[in-house]
């Protein structure tokens, strides 16, 4: 059997996604605490994520979240990682602005602890995929999608997509409409 190119490329992406979403899950803790989450998307649920984007960028008339939605559409899956809203329970931290970790839970916010490990685990997962000469880029639209889709928990308020390809030029830089890889 002879694997053509193009098999290959998606393959390997694929096999990259799966250990990024490794790499954000064993990514270090501010407080040792995992509100950390993540899925891939391909097939059917990618297409379904950049149309949600899509009504977001109409409903919110952002052109920049219909941009990419078209970088979506043109990967070959997006992993999501986002994280959990879990305050500590703390009553000297004071971090996040709020006097307590209860005053910040009734005012809706997120725990800068959770907030935090989010970067992390991303910034982690995302070395992989420059570690193998993935293309990618860090979408807050994306994420948004994503939690309009209920990708993750409903206890994910934050979290960010990160699409991925494999081509001759990325489709993530210089980005106009209709940048697609295959």
């Amino acid at each position: 059997m002879i694997k053509t190119m193009k098999d290959a490329e998606r393959d390997a992406v694929l096999h990259v996604a799966d250990l990024m979403v490794a790499a954000a899950k064993t990514a270090p803790k501010g407080s040792g605490r995992d509100t950390i989450e993540a899925c891939v998307l391909t097939g059917e649920d990618k297409d379904k994520l950049a149309d949600a984007m899509r009504k977001l960028g109409q409903k919110f008339n952002e052109e920049f979240i219909i941009r990419d939605a078209g970088n979506v559409d043109g990967s070959h899956c997006v992993v999501i990682i986002g994280c959990r809203s879990t305050p500590f329970g703390l009553n000297n931290c004071h971090m996040c602005g709020f006097e307590n970790c209860g005053e910040m839970k009734k005012a809706g916010t997120n725990c800068v602890f959770n907030v935090t490990d989010l970067g992390i685990a991303v910034g982690s997962a995302i070395s992989v995929a420059a570690d193998h000469r993935i293309d990618n880029r860090v979408l807050y639209s994306a994420g948004k999608g994503a939690i309009e889709m209920g990708c993750l928990s409903k206890d994910v308020k934050i979290c960010y997509g990160v699409p991925l390809g494999a081509a001759s030029k990325s489709i993530y830089f210089d980005r106009g409409p209709g940048s697609v890889l295959f």
